[in-house]
This record gives C-alpha cells, structure tokens and sequence, in this order.
C-alpha cells in the first residue's frame, strides 16, 4: 500500500493504473514509475491535437530585477482556475526568469540563426585542425546542443533538472486530463 500511495504522489496516476505497473515491474518502484511515465507521455501525445482555447497569464518576478510572463493554454475555463494548472503556470514563468529561453520549441529557432552559429563553430573547428569528415558530424551535435539550450520546452527544469520543461508539462496532461500549452512567454531583465 506505501508504495501506490508513494507513486500515486509522484504520477497523479490513478490507483489501478499504480498496481498494473507495479504488477508489470514486479514491484520494482524505479520500473513501475517508468512504466507510468512512458503510459503518461502516451495519453499526453494523444490529447495534444486537442485545441487549447482557455488558458491563464501568469507572472514572475525575481528580485524585482528579472521577470517573465507566459502565456498558458488549457482546454476548459474550469482547468484554467484550478490551483494545480496556476502552480505549473508560475513555475514555468519561474523558469522563464531563471534560464532565459528564446523560442518555445527547438524548430522555432530560424534557420538563418542557426545557419551564423554554424559558421562561427565551423570556423573555430577548422582551426583547431579538425578534418572536413568529422566537421559535418560534429557541427550536427552542435546545433543540436544550440537548438536545445534556448528552447524552453527542451531545456532542463529549474525545479528538477532530471527532467524537460516539455516533461513537466506532459506530467501535467497526464494528471490533469487535458491538453496544455505554452502559448507565448516573454522575460525582462534590468
């Protein structure tokens, strides 16, 4: 019984769900709360063609020096209000403050960007004496790693960096029930 109370905490999943991947991992904890995960990001990716036409505004500021505002869609005016939906809202305004992303999604990035980086790193790596073959698969990772780093659903969570932003969220969609997105974000700093 501690161990459904335990990762129903930890997952917001419900009872029956619990016991079928305890049952699954042989009440191994770690196994079942990755079959939980995984079940999660399923449902997650299935209500994410859903539209998202209610949402919240949230703020942050730190310090009164540095501070962020989202945008946060859900799918019903009743989600919008809940306390649960608001907490996910101010975190992610929080770490909007605290890490500085600039595009929502890694493929919001424009080309044109990625494409100065590039010629910035392929420049430096031809001076360190690195050959045309092991360029192109370097410069890959590279921009990966670049693409990563400034977008917020692809980034380390301020608040557990053992998981994404895009984690947090689909946790929530799982535990909520309905879809969310981040629909806009903005950040000052003095």
């Amino acid at each position: 019984m501690e161990l459904i109370k335990s990762l129903r905490e930890q997952t917001g999943a419900g009872i029956v769900d619990v016991k079928k991947a305890i049952d699954e991992a042989n009440g191994d904890k770690d196994k079942a709360l990755e079959i939980l995960h995984k079940r999660g990001q399923d449902k997650a990716a299935k209500k994410s063609d859903r539209d998202t036409h209610e949402g919240i505004v949230v703020s942050y500021v730190h310090s009164n020096k540095i501070g962020a505002m989202i945008k946060l869609y859900c799918e019903t005016d009743f989600v919008g209000r809940n306390e649960e939906f608001l907490e996910l809202g101010r975190d992610i305004a929080m770490h909007v403050s605290a890490l500085a992303p600039r595009y929502i999604r890694a493929e919001d990035m424009p080309q044109e960007e990625v494409e100065k980086e590039k010629a910035i790193w392929k420049e430096e790596l031809l001076k360190e004496g690195k050959s045309e073959d092991m360029l192109e698969q370097i410069l890959i990772g590279k921009e990966e790693k670049f693409r990563k780093e400034h977008a917020l659903m692809e980034q380390a969570f301020v608040k557990d960096p053992s998981k994404t932003v895009g984690d947090v969220i689909t946790e929530k969609i799982h535990k909520i029930g309905e879809n969310i997105q981040v629909g806009a974000f903005v950040r000052y700093e003095m």
